[in-house]
């Protein structure tokens, strides 16, 4: 009959294993006490715990949780590591420690309802721990969401760019295009007896001409012709005396034309 303190025991850890998310054996040979305290610290901060346990005790609790693990895996001072949610990390610490104190042995373990041997379970430190994997998602997830923030900011850039590019081309433009200081304006006269001041007296010459024609108001137009020809017209008074002639005949007649 078994006893109930060995139950128990038998009860714990085969409860432990099931839920574990990996479960490491582990050979501690050679560790001083002090040491075996350092590594139960270093696989705490991984989420972890190491514990030393009977090989008879933990052969029947790993058959009790449903699975098959080799007997020469448990021979000699053994011990279980248990790991949290993160068996990489735990599987990260042990190689660290072995790798500075050779006397751990890892000898194999259970992931994932399996049987892993040593160099399965030495494999698994190689991969990314799920911190390190957050890490990388996280950062992936950042360049994602900044891509439009740099996006938007090399398009404004460019727009700058394009802009400034713009106004340097307008400038150099109107610089080309700018009137320079001492060029003559339109309302300069030509000087002197030059062709130019020549062909602008003839232009207003042929342009009196045109005005005396058409009946203009100038000097040279009917204005003044007319004026000599308003004077030579018939003396309002010869105008008056025959009119008086013309009402005394008139008279003259009637007079006679009575008599008869």
């Amino acid at each position: 009959m078994a006893r109930p303190d060995k139950v128990a025991a038998v009860t714990a850890v085969r409860d432990r294993i099931q839920g574990a998310s990996a479960t490491m054996l582990t050979e501690y040979r050679g560790l001083t006490v002090g040491q075996l305290a350092q590594l139960r610290r270093e696989l705490r901060k991984a989420g972890a715990e190491y514990r030393v346990v009977k090989n008879t005790l933990t052969k029947i609790a790993v058959r009790d949780a449903g699975y098959d693990v080799p007997d020469e895996l448990l021979t000699g001072p053994t011990a279980v590591t248990f790991c949290g949610d993160d068996p990489v990390a735990a599987a990260k610490a042990l190689r660290a420690f072995a790798r500075a104190y050779p006397a751990l042995v890892v000898k194999g373990g259970i992931l994932e309802g399996r049987f892993i041997d040593a160099g399965e379970a030495t494999r698994l430190a190689d991969l990314a721990s799920r911190e390190e994997l957050l890490a990388q998602v996280a950062g992936a997830m950042q360049a994602i969401l900044a891509q439009p923030a740099r996006l938007a900011l090399a398009s404004l850039s460019k727009t700058a760019r394009l802009m400034a590019a713009l106004q340097e081309k307008r400038q150099a433009a109107g610089e080309i295009m700018d009137v320079p200081a001492d060029a003559p304006t339109v309302a300069e006269t030509p000087e002197g007896d030059t062709p130019a001041a020549a062909a602008v007296t003839e232009a207003a010459a042929d342009t009196n001409g045109v005005n005396a024609t058409a009946g203009g108001t100038g000097p040279e137009g009917p204005a003044a012709d007319t004026a000599p020809e308003s004077a030579t017209e018939t003396p309002a008074g010869d105008g008056a005396t025959d009119q008086a002639d013309v009402d005394a005949a008139a008279q003259a007649a009637n007079t006679d034309a009575v008599k008869d």
